[in-house]
């Protein structure tokens, strides 16, 4: 690490921090007075026991647990993460454009389900999870982008003041349209670490995300426990340290809803 110096117009004295922003040994410039910026990390798919569970729940920082519904740990999950502190929502299985249906799990939104099925399923799912205070979509690729369908789901939202965040599974999302007429918190996700399981890819995506945070004020990742759990969870907390030079501050995501 090295250090340079510059004295400003109003002669004042900046120190400027050089850290190593990849392991090929490239420099970044930090500025330790520059405004703080706002990091929030979702976790998916808690709820069934899966691999990287128990290494998520030890992350040392705030972080948002997405738990599903109707699972045989949905309640447990939750609870713990709540006891923890973490801010909890409900990972709400929606249809996707493709998939096997048995991803989705039980109480799934589906675009061929009558307004009132739909609403009560959303209902269900906020009931079936302990401490939730806002709700994101698990998949989600086809429902996400049908008006009739977000429409319901986030009026629900808006009943219960829960948030609703995006996880931009697809490019066409009209979330933020209709939260915005409803007048429903909403944010969308910038940034999967784990869309592709290996570790090699996972690191590429922690690249990613302190390019992203260096370039902006707030970021929204999204990770997963299961296939590629382990890697990640371990993969963000050695980024933490990084990530802290960068400016950031771990926040909920409730925090970033506009």
């Amino acid at each position: 690490m090295s250090r340079r110096w510059w004295v400003s117009a109003a002669g004042w004295i900046c120190l400027f921090v050089l850290m190593p922003a990849t392991a090929s040994g490239h420099y970044i410039a930090i500025d330790p007075a520059a405004g703080t910026k706002q990091i929030a990390v979702v976790i998916d798919d808690f709820g069934n026991d899966q691999a990287g569970t128990e290494q998520m729940m030890e992350l040392p920082i705030p972080f948002v647990a997405a738990v599903m519904p109707f699972l045989p740990t949905t309640k447990r999950d939750a609870e713990w993460a709540h006891r923890l502190g973490k801010e909890v929502i409900v990972h709400l299985p929606m249809e996707p454009k493709n998939g096997k249906p048995n991803w989705l799990g039980p109480g799934a939104i589906s675009t061929r389900l009558p307004d009132e099925e739909i609403r009560q399923r959303v209902i269900a799912a906020i009931e079936d999870v302990p401490h939730a205070v806002g709700i994101n979509n698990h998949m989600g690729s086809k429902a996400t982008t049908d008006e009739r369908v977000m429409r319901i789901v986030l009026t629900v939202c808006k009943e219960r003041n829960l948030y609703f965040l995006d996880s931009r599974t697809a490019y066409r999302s009209v979330v933020g349209k209709v939260a915005k007429e409803i007048g429903v918190r909403t944010a969308e996700n910038h940034l999967f670490m784990d869309d592709i399981y290996t570790r090699k890819h996972i690191l590429k995506q922690a690249m990613k995300l302190q390019k992203h945070v260096r370039e902006h004020d707030s970021t929204i990742v999204i990770g997963h426990v299961g296939p590629p759990g382990e890697h990640t969870s371990e993969i963000l907390k050695q980024s933490i340290p990084t990530l802290q030079q960068l400016g950031g501050q771990f926040v909920p995501a409730s925090q970033l809803m506009k």
